[in-house]
């Protein structure tokens, strides 16, 4: 086992360079979510990559988003797959960051999906190479990127297939954004978002004003409505996070529109949400206001199971076997795919991906030496898989 794993971290510290070439030629590929042809392209070249280590690949469509990548390698070996998954998509919108994209300061690299989630679709991709060069044949090895995670599935059956796809590994390592402290995501929370129009009359604030019916005053009660629903205790929160109405102060507003977002951590709370957002809506507190509640997104919960926390121990007592930092757990409220692949039945850890901070802004870097350090150890778990219990 010492003999091939010091071949694998060889492999990774010779190819140094070249990881952080191909790392940038990713970045520079811009794919927001809310650009689907851009993903598309950044699929393709991905998909190309893969092809080259003996992946057998297809990109399913998932109907008007990013496609999904389904990769696997070795299907005739014993054994179930290990399974790597993730997204290909990122937050900002495509230019966002101009035109100097990658860059690399002071051991933080700086860029659009460096950190969410590049960087660790690199790290798969060079720990499967590492392995391919020691010949590692012991049990297949999947891929599922999804398309478009950072639009929540919007419309498409992209959750549906990651479940499909996902389900008979013997574990997962989901690629997303690695934490800082170098824990592990074991929870996640998940998430409805919903959009809310109420209608009114409008009419003019002095001469007119008992004939108008106020749309904005009916929203503030529904949004005070909403955060009375909130739940601590249980990690059930309502946040009111958009408002959209009226047209000048010297006018009763006709139309206002919100955007609800609710975060919950266990499954079972999601139909008595969506539940309580309909009671609220159907009730009026403005006599003559009009009420419509569209529900837009959901991403389910990934909660921590016994597979999870079954995994995430052999993982923590294969690293301080290996010589690697003791790793923590956390719980997150930010949604990832991690929970479809748990839903599969697959034990999954979520931030597996490199270290770093501020996803989802222009802040975002992560930091050089942990796309090495996380390779290493994942390879180290795979190569260590006997001793995986489900």
């Amino acid at each position: 086992m010492k003999e091939k794993l010091d071949l694998i971290y060889q492999y990774i510290d010779n190819n140094k360079e070249n990881i952080l070439e191909l790392y940038r030629e990713f970045v520079n590929i811009e794919s927001c979510g809310r650009e689907p042809e851009s993903v598309n392209v950044f699929a393709e070249r991905l998909k190309s990559e893969f092809e080259k280590e003996g992946f057998i690949c297809k990109l399913v469509d998932v109907g008007g988003n990013g496609k999904t990548l389904v990769g696997i390698l070795g299907d005739d070996r014993q054994g179930e797959p290990v399974i790597f998954s993730g997204h290909m998509d990122t937050a900002l919108r495509n230019g966002t960051f101009g035109k100097d994209l990658f860059k690399i300061v002071d051991g933080k690299i700086y860029g659009p999906g460096v950190l969410d989630m590049k960087g660790g679709i690199i790290i798969s991709l060079y720990v499967i190479k590492a392995l391919n060069s020691i010949g590692y044949n012991e049990r297949p090895i999947k891929i599922v990127y999804s398309g478009d995670e950072e639009v929540s599935h919007m419309g498409s059956n992209g959750a549906e297939i990651i479940l499909e796809e996902a389900k008979g590994g013997i574990c997962a390592f989901n690629m997303e954004t690695g934490l800082i402290d170098n824990s592990l995501c074991v929870g996640r929370k998940g998430r409805i978002e919903a959009h809310i129009s109420v209608e009114g009359i409008e009419a003019h604030a002095g001469n007119d004003f008992s004939s108008g019916i106020n749309a904005i005053e009916e929203v503030a009660y529904k949004t005070i409505a909403f955060r009375k629903l909130t739940n601590l205790e249980i990690g059930t929160t309502f946040n009111v996070g958009k408002i959209d109405g009226g047209t000048i102060a010297n006018a009763v507003p006709k139309e206002c529109k919100i955007e609800l977002d609710v975060r919950f951590e266990k499954m079972d709370e999601m139909s008595k949400i969506k539940e309580n957002i309909i009671d609220v809506c159907e009730k009026t507190y403005v006599p003559g206001t009009k009420t419509k509640c569209e529900f837009v997104g959901a991403m389910n919960a990934y909660e921590t199971t016994e597979g999870v926390m079954n995994f995430y121990n052999y993982v923590n007592e294969t690293a301080q076997e290996f010589g690697f930092e003791k790793l923590n757990s956390r719980k997150l409220g930010g949604v990832s795919d991690a929970a479809y692949v748990t839903i599969a039945g697959t034990p999954v850890i979520c931030s597996f991906g490199i270290r770093g901070e501020w996803n989802h802004t222009v802040r975002e870097y992560a930091l050089v030496e942990s796309l090495f350090e996380r390779s290493k150890l994942i390879a180290a778990v795979i190569m260590n898989l006997k001793k995986l219990t489900k």
